[in-house]
């Protein structure tokens, strides 16, 4: 029993990171999709027609490399284990690969052989599954571009209302549903407030929508634990990157990635463990 579970684990493990490589895709691709939906409804407004480019989506074209074009083949392209063999570089042009790629595909393999070790091989472990995978995308775009699409954002405050609706998230819908709205009018009555005080945007609409679905997922209990443990973390890595120099132009960092961590760190412990670590 505990082979034929390890091997279990493994699997979901492995398929998990197949599932990181494809969030590579979207977080690389999705902004520039909706990047150039925007100019298409944009030109679409002004009478303009944009010249006709090549299909550009999740799955086509295949994946090359920036610098030098040379198309990913299937073998280049094994999570973790191609960017070990390659080094790190472009097969073709030696160009150096983002240590994103693999950390991205273990995370994702990390959380799903975790969720299936914690639920087993059970609907639960498939929602919480795409919880993560879900997550873990919207962190990274967030933090490449300032921006959390709603194409990621509303499936999955659907998706945890629709998982409590069914008892496999493990909280109860009204929880679930309740968690939903406060946790989207909490966000913006504090931007609302901001902007009318200081004339600044503080945050964007998609930090809302996050933070309603992980309310839609942990519930409305866990609202002021997550909060709490994004805005620490947040000043944490802020801190640290204005003592290195790291901020951006405007020295603005996102709040969703924040929030994203502090929503998976939930998955591992209670909303009252979290408050314990922060000392509340």
């Amino acid at each position: 029993m505990f082979i034929s579970h390890s091997i279990d684990l493994i699997l979901i493990g492995i398929f998990g990171m197949l599932v990181g490589s494809f969030l590579n895709v979207v977080i690389y691709r999705l902004p520039k999709i909706l990047e150039k939906q925007w100019a298409a409804e944009c030109a679409s407004l002004s009478g303009k027609e944009l010249p006709t480019a090549e299909p550009f989506n999740l799955m086509v074209p295949r994946s090359r490399c920036p610098q030098c074009s040379h198309q990913i083949q299937w073998y280049e392209n094994i999570p973790v284990i191609s960017f070990l063999l390659l080094r790190g570089r472009c097969s073709s042009c030696g160009a150096s690969i983002g240590w994103r790629y693999p950390l991205i595909e273990l995370a994702c393999g990390l959380a799903f052989a975790g969720c299936a070790w914690r639920w087993g091989l059970t609907p639960s472990t498939a929602v919480w599954c795409g919880f993560c995978a879900t997550v873990l995308a919207l962190a990274a775009i967030d933090w490449d571009t300032t921006l959390l699409p709603d194409d990621l954002t509303l499936p999955l405050v659907w998706g945890g209302l629709c998982s409590a609706a069914l008892s496999w998230s493990g909280t109860a819908l009204p929880d679930a549903l309740w968690g939903a709205v406060a946790g989207y009018l909490s966000l913006w009555l504090v931007y609302w407030s901001f902007k009318l005080a200081t004339g600044k945007e503080g945050m964007g609409y998609g930090d809302f929508k996050l933070y309603a679905a992980l309310g839609a997922w942990f519930g409305w209990q866990a609202l002021i634990p997550i909060i709490l443990m994004a805005s620490i973390i947040g000043a944490i890595i802020g801190i640290g990157m204005k003592l290195s120099s790291g901020l951006r132009e405007g020295g603005y960092v996102p709040f969703g990635p924040f929030l994203a961590l502090a929503g998976l760190t939930a998955l591992v412990v209670t909303p009252t463990e979290m408050m314990n670590w922060i000392g509340l």
